[in-house]
């Protein structure tokens, strides 16, 4: 698919300056908005909008298709009347520099939970009847959603699997009789939702209002702890007690000499081949339905996946297992026509990777800190004089330090090749590598918020291979200041990436 020239900047959610200790669809989103319009950006790259997970990972969802709770703007809650004056105390231990989750996630949840009992006594009726048809129109993954939720919280510190085995094996009479005697959980659970989707709903179309397309992000797996897992078993890799067999990870490289073992249980993709792929479909069809862009992590995935035995407790025992995904593709392709799909072939990248996107007419990344080794390969598919246009050219992703903190880990002779690559002098070195990717040949250029603000490895936002610490960062406004728009706007104008009227084309088209 082709995509303008434009460019934007990857900021997650949870990373916004906001009240309540971490990020969400408050005025923060929209000021964010207002401020890529500014800086001349027209697209804003988000990780995944799901719940997050083990180490606290939006990559480790409980739900495939469910938004994140902790993304609601509690104060819109305040102002519809379903969240009292003194529904928000102050919390000591929710802070702006960063987020301990442990207590957002209690702060919030409690705030929600109010804001549920709010709205049964308060809502009007047109509220009323506008959650009766979300829920009626969601069903087909709300229910079980819902119920999962509900049953997680009655067994705290159980996987699914070791609830009662009438809940675990989904016998009909238990479910019925679980959904009954949880009947208020459930309903808490689908108003979470309800009112996600709504807030998103009215900021995707500010942000569209504004010339701002939204990119999301679909983790190529899921948690074993989910309500997915749980609901359809059959299609993953799992024994009749529901333990994976085999589970997720890739092969040591530059990020972990064990390789990473992810922990997700793989597909059982003669399931989903069986059944023509319609949960793939059904879940690449609802997040774009919430986004403009789609991510597809870990693309090479779908072309042969690291298959590592469950018992293994590091990746290096793992495999390349084959994936169907000119199966997967094309099936998705004639249910849901041509997708604005980004693939992220990152990693071990083969040549069947590389045709397999190509044959599907995807573009795939390009992320400048991998362009440049100890071994100066002019050769290297990252450096700026290889790319092509179908691709989306990176400074760094969320997985990689910020530039400023990758600068000062590189060996002297490889910072000596970064200075004659890009003529640049070894100072502030993020705007060197973000005006390099807004240069390039490629379609659409990203920058990370923090090399933005040339930030140093302190406010990195993921150390793949490392469990704890993650997902942390935020910034305030008070560290952004006019220039770093401005320098966005000139580099934008500059490169021709700056956003055009409906109808008038770039001038490199």
């Amino acid at each position: 698919m082709q995509f303008p020239r434009v460019s934007g900047v990857l900021l997650h959610l949870t990373a916004l300056p906001g009240p309540h200790g971490s990020g969400d669809l408050g005025p923060s989103a929209y000021h964010f908005v207002d401020w890529l319009v500014a800086g001349g950006q027209s697209l804003w790259q988000m990780l995944p909008l799901g719940g997050i997970g083990l180490g606290n990972s939006p990559y480790m969802s409980s739900s495939a298709f469910a938004g994140n709770p902790l993304l609601i703007d509690l104060a819109d809650l305040q102002r519809l009347g379903w969240l009292d004056g003194d529904g928000l105390p102050p919390d000591a231990r929710l802070n702006d520099q960063s987020i301990d989750f442990e207590a957002v996630i209690a702060f919030r949840m409690q705030a929600l939970g109010r804001a549920a009992s709010g709205f049964e006594a308060r809502a009007s009726v047109a509220d009323r009847q506008e959650f009766l048809a979300f829920c009626q129109q969601q069903a087909s993954w709300l229910d079980d959603y819902a119920l999962f939720m509900a049953l997680q919280a009655q067994h705290p510190n159980l996987s699914w699997n070791q609830w009662p085995q009438p809940l675990a094996q989904r016998e009909p009479p238990a479910l019925a009789q679980a959904s009954v005697a949880l009947a208020g959980a459930c309903l808490f659970w689908r108003f979470c939702q309800w009112v996600f989707f709504r807030q998103w709903r009215a900021f995707k179309a500010y942000a569209n209002g504004r010339g701002v397309r939204v990119i999301g992000d679909i983790p190529i797996f899921i948690a074993h702890q989910s309500a997915e897992v749980w609901a359809r078993p059959d299609l993953f890799e799992l024994d009749t007690a529901g333990h994976p067999t085999v589970v997720a990870g890739v092969p040591p490289d530059g990020f972990s000499a064990t390789g990473q073992r992810w922990g997700n249980p793989l597909y059982r993709w003669s399931a989903h081949g069986a059944e023509q792929y319609r949960w793939w479909i059904a879940r690449i069809a609802g997040t774009c339905a919430l986004v403009d862009l789609v991510r597809l992590d870990h693309f090479r995935g779908f072309e042969s996946y690291w298959e590592i035995p469950a018992s293994a407790p590091t990746a290096e025992l793992g495999r390349w297992v084959p994936a169907p995904g000119d199966a997967l593709l094309r099936a998705v392709a004639e249910a849901l026509g041509t997708l604005p799909i980004i693939a992220e072939d990152l990693g071990v990248i083969t040549p069947e990777v590389d045709a397999l996107r190509q044959r599907h007419g995807l573009p795939g990344m390009r992320v400048l800190q991998f362009a440049f080794g100890d071994d100066q390969d002019a050769s290297s598919r990252y450096l700026p004089h290889h790319h092509t246009a179908d691709s989306v050219v990176y400074t760094g992703t969320h997985d990689n330090d910020t530039t400023e903190g990758w600068w000062h880990t590189l060996s002297d002779p490889t910072r000596q090749h970064v200075r004659d690559y890009l003529g640049a002098d070894g100072q502030g070195m993020a705007w060197a590598l973000i005006r390099a990717a807004c240069a390039s040949v490629a379609d659409m250029a990203i920058y990370p918020m923090q090399d933005v603000l040339g930030l140093d490895g302190a406010h990195r936002m993921n150390q793949p291979g490392v469990g704890e610490g993650n997902w942390v960062w935020r910034f305030q406004w008070s560290q952004v200041g006019p220039e770093p728009a401005q320098r966005l706007y000139h580099l934008a104008r500059l490169y021709d990436r700056l956003p055009r009227p409906p109808g008038e084309a770039h001038a490199a088209a």
